[in-house]
């Protein structure tokens, strides 16, 4: 046992005892009634952080939940890497479904089980215990700014307002985020890519009130017929989104990262098998993992329109609605693709109905080159604490702030994440693995001594 496996071991029960402090305040950022959560999430995670050695902590105001910002100061002249998580959660519902209270953490069978205790709660924990140990046996060569924000659940909408004022406070030559996954707990990788996001809400309308499908079927046009007829035009047998200019600003993956990619250990049957289906389908000439990671694709996320209820209904609608999204990668603009999107909807409107398309939100997709010393430390840090070199990979998910800290900060980002895919973040029952947790304290503890 070294070092720093002794002090989390001596140091296990406070660190827990603290952490469960957090995520029993309900910070659920969607919900309005839980205002005063999110303030005393933020004021309790400031407390944490001035006891871990920062020389300050400071809860500030943005224009939606407040941002924690702390920072210690080793050496002006060094290095400075800027923390960030955030300390909002996703509701818990359905709670029937949930084995034990969701903000009531409990240890069963050496995993912690509470929402948050995944994302971001836990893997944020990580990052500050860590920090702990440095400051505390002198081992910290570079200076260490924090922000934790309170509304990542909900698409950060006060972030990067915040992050356009305080420039000068957030200045750093690195960030570095727990919020991302590994392959597997086996399986340590780092995340080197991230698609970003467009949404749109797609509103039919044909007749101007819900028509008798008797009476009119057959001679009026139906609007969900329409939306799903346009819908299917989105995407062709091969694939391919079919919107112009879509594929325009693609970044092609090079080959050596598609060999790369090729060499993750990845079952298909397997991988069927788990989500229930007997065959997959993506864009021809790419495997499934470049297909869910590095290549953009379409989906329908809701649609609905005339009667659901019990029973039948001979109804013609008078509209239909979806909501629909892209995952964009790399160099690919979601206002630009926001833009022709829409477009492309209403050229392909028949006359016999009246469309609307609504952006929703977006962001840009991110890539973390393997050359930078920051994720050349991180790789470190991986290897020292779970006895391989992680591997590079791409992610399908979009954490859009990520490519706002570089827009606007002008900084690279290294996702050194600790979540596993059985974590269940955002559903009942999410949780953290307790061997994975120390493991992680000693990663981004080597992570800052070879930087």
């Amino acid at each position: 046992m070294n070092e720093i496996q002794k002090y989390i071991s001596k140091n296990e029960s406070k660190m827990l005892e603290d952490l469960f402090s957090l995520i029993r305040i309900p910070s659920i950022s969607a919900k309005p009634e839980h205002h005063d959560d999110m303030l005393a999430c933020a004021e309790r995670w400031a407390q944490l952080l001035i006891e871990a050695g920062a020389d300050e902590a400071l809860v500030m105001p943005s224009k939606g939940n407040p941002i924690v910002f702390g920072q210690k100061t080793v050496d002006p002249t060094a290095k400075t890497v800027l923390i960030y998580a955030h300390y909002d959660v996703m509701p818990a519902e359905p709670l029937e479904l949930w084995k034990s209270e969701p903000f009531e953490p409990e240890i069963r069978d050496e995993h912690i089980w509470a929402r948050g205790a995944d994302d971001d709660k836990g893997q944020a924990f990580i990052q500050v215990k860590a920090f702990e140990y440095l400051v505390k046996y002198g081992l910290l060569k570079n200076n260490v700014k924090f922000i934790f924000e309170g509304e990542e659940e909900i698409g950060s909408p006060s972030l990067e307002s915040f992050c356009e004022d305080h420039k000068e406070l957030l200045k750093a030559d690195v960030i570095l985020v727990s919020d991302t996954s590994m392959l597997g707990a086996d399986l340590p990788s780092l995340t080197t890519g991230l698609r970003g996001l467009a949404y749109w809400e797609i509103e039919v309308t044909g007749p101007n009130r819900d028509l008798h499908s008797g009476h009119f079927g057959g001679a009026v046009a139906n609007p969900i017929n329409v939306l799903c007829g346009m819908i299917a035009k989105v995407v062709d047998a091969d694939g391919r989104i079919t919107v112009p200019g879509f594929y325009d600003d693609v970044e092609e993956v090079p080959q050596a990262e598609r060999d790369m990619i090729a060499h993750i250990p990845f079952n298909e049957e397997k991988y069927k098998n788990a989500i229930g289906v007997k065959e997959l389908f993506g864009e021809k000439g790419y495997s499934t993992l470049e297909r869910n990671s590095c290549r953009p694709s379409f989906d329908v996320c809701g649609i609905w329109g005339g009667y659901t209820g019990e029973g039948s209904k001979t109804v013609l609608p008078s509209k239909a609605t979806a909501k629909v999204s892209c995952r964009l990668v790399p160099h690919q603009d979601h206002h630009k693709i926001s833009q022709v999107f829409a477009d492309y909807i209403r050229s392909i409107a028949p006359d016999t109905v009246q469309v609307k398309v609504t952006p929703m939100h977006g962001g840009q997709g991110y890539v973390c080159p393997i050359s930078l010393p920051a994720y050349q430390a991180a790789e470190k840090g991986f290897e020292k604490a779970f006895g391989k070199k992680p591997l590079a990979v791409r992610r399908g998910g979009s954490i859009p702030i990520i490519s706002t800290f570089e827009q606007v900060l002008g900084i690279k980002t290294v996702l050194m994440g600790f979540g596993l895919e059985s974590n269940a973040i955002h559903s009942p029952n999410e949780n953290f693995p307790l061997d994975i947790f120390r493991k992680g304290i000693e990663a981004v503890v080597e992570f800052h001594i070879s930087l």
